[in-house]
C-alpha cells in the first residue's frame, strides 16, 4: 500500500480546512479570531506576575502565602473582566473574554470561568470547538481584539 502524500485527501485528514473557532463562527485570523496558545500564556504570567506583586507588597508572598496570591489572582479575574473584558494581561496581549452567544459577559461567567481556572486541570481540556473546558463551562471564548 502507497504512503499518503500530502497532496492526498487522507494525509490532510479530517482537519483540512479548519481552525479552532471554526465552529463557533469566528474568522481564522485577525479581530474575533480565537486566542492563540501563546498569547494566552503571556497573558496568564502577567496576571499571576501582578497577583505576585500585590501579594508581596501585603506582606503574604511565599510559602505560607501561596493561597494569598491565588486568591489575588482569582479576584482580578473575577473583578477586571467584567469590567475591561479581560484580566489586566489579556489587555496587555490583545484579547477580550467575550460569551459566545454574544452581549455582556456578566458576573457568573467570570466567576466560574475563574474557580476553573484556578483548579488548572480545566484549562489542559479542550472541548472539540477548540476552547478550554473553563471556557466551555462558562459559555465564554477568549478572542483578539
Amino acid at each position: 500500500m502507497a504512503r499518503p502524500t500530502s497532496s492526498s485527501p487522507s494525509a490532510a485528514g479530517a482537519g483540512a480546512g479548519e481552525w479552532p473557532g471554526k465552529v463557533l463562527g469566528l474568522p481564522q485570523s485577525g479581530p474575533r479570531s480565537m486566542g492563540s496558545f501563546g498569547r494566552r500564556l503571556i497573558a496568564l504570567v502577567i496576571d499571576w506576575a501582578l497577583a505576585s506583586l500585590v501579594s508581596l507588597g501585603l506582606g503574604t508572598y511565599g510559602d505560607s502565602g501561596n493561597f494569598v496570591t491565588l486568591a489575588i489572582f482569582a479576584a482580578m479575574q473575577v473583578v477586571f473582566i467584567p469590567l475591561l473584558s479581560g484580566s489586566f494581561g489579556q489587555v496587555c496581549v490583545g484579547l477580550r473574554v467575550v460569551p459566545v452567544r454574544g452581549g455582556y459577559v456578566g458576573v457568573w461567567r467570570p466567576i466560574v470561568r475563574t474557580v476553573l481556572l484556578c483548579i488548572v486541570v480545566p484549562v489542559l481540556i479542550h472541548a472539540k470547538d477548540g476552547r478550554p473546558l473553563h471556557d466551555a463551562a462558562a459559555g465564554t471564548v477568549l478572542v483578539r481584539r
